[in-house]
């Protein structure tokens, strides 16, 4: 658990470079914003792709299609434990608690932790995962944001659903797996140190997002210490004991549970800021749950594996 501790450490290091380069003006708003579009749309989908080039057996292709299912039952069983459990919470707060609390730090954080936890191999259950994240999040991600769609604006955006570069991304995986195609070694050493910028140029990110928001205005506000504990032990604590009659501690399972379990995702204050519904309040949910997730982590994991 020393080693998850220290990843997790070490990424809150990288973050302080975000900070400084904000602090002095080196990354911009408008920088950030084109950072995070490079990462979200070239660096993140390329390292999907990097996590399904290796050489594939029975058991991890059967392995795949559990993570499908189970991916899809996890997040609406999320969806229905925070839509309760933020009930006592006023409209806007209690919209910026449940897409936190829906929508965990898979790719930023998750991804490295199952790849020091488990190595590549859970990287492509993360990666279904991780397709199911971006399908909720264009869809009833939005929703929870504008209420509810019309049939024909629902259908434009599970189109582009569909055409995001992360989903792309699993295709191109997919069909590697299916047709066990092996990559030329330049092209896999290519994708890989490509993908290997994920962890760090996301840190960098949320250190510039977070580089201008006063922590002290919410030091009294009881509503972030209750979703505080609604993201990091209750809904982890919740999956795990829905998990235990499953009686399979597989590193499908598993993979699920820890980023089911991650802190809330940068997409928060995103989706805040892009809706004009409290940034600020968003922002500190993922930077305080970012920063607590070094001490649950280690926690969970050891009681998971």
């Amino acid at each position: 658990m020393l080693t998850i501790t220290k990843s997790i450490i070490s990424l809150f290091l990288i973050m302080l470079v975000g900070i400084y380069a904000s602090k002095k003006e080196i990354i911009t708003p408008k920088i950030n914003r084109d950072l995070i579009n490079i990462l979200l749309k070239i660096i993140l989908p390329i390292m999907i792709i990097s996590s399904f080039a290796f050489s594939y057996n029975d058991t991890i292709k059967s392995n795949v299609v559990k993570t499908f299912y189970y991916s899809f039952i996890t997040y609406v069983i999320i969806i229905i434990i925070s839509y309760i459990l933020t009930m006592p919470i006023e409209r806007d707060k209690r919209t910026i608690l449940h897409f936190a609390n829906v929508f965990t730090n898979t790719g930023y954080i998750g991804f490295p932790i199952l790849d020091v936890v488990y190595g590549s191999e859970a990287v492509i259950y993360g990666s279904v995962f991780n397709m199911f994240f971006v399908i909720f999040l264009w869809t009833y991600g939005i929703m929870v944001f504008k209420g509810k769609m019309e049939r024909k604006e629902l259908k434009r955006e599970v189109v582009k659903t569909l055409l995001n570069p992360a989903v792309i991304a699993v295709y191109f995986g997919v069909t590697i797996m299916t047709f066990d195609i092996q990559l030329p070694d330049v092209i896999i050493s290519s994708i890989d140190s490509i993908g290997n910028m994920t962890a760090p140029l996301s840190m960098v990110i949320v250190g510039a997002m977070i580089s201008n928001v006063n922590i002290k205005n919410y030091l009294k506000d009881w509503t972030i210490y209750y979703g505080i504990i609604i993201k990091i032990i209750l809904i982890p604590a919740i999956l795990y004991i829905i998990s235990v009659p499953l009686n399979d501690n597989s590193m499908v399972i598993n993979s699920i549970i820890i980023l089911a379990s991650m802190p809330s995702a940068a997409m928060v204050p995103i989706f805040a800021e892009n809706f004009n519904v409290l940034k600020e309040y968003a922002t500190i949910i993922m930077v305080v749950t970012t920063f607590l997730s070094i001490f649950s982590l280690p926690v969970l994991l050891n009681i998971i594996i």
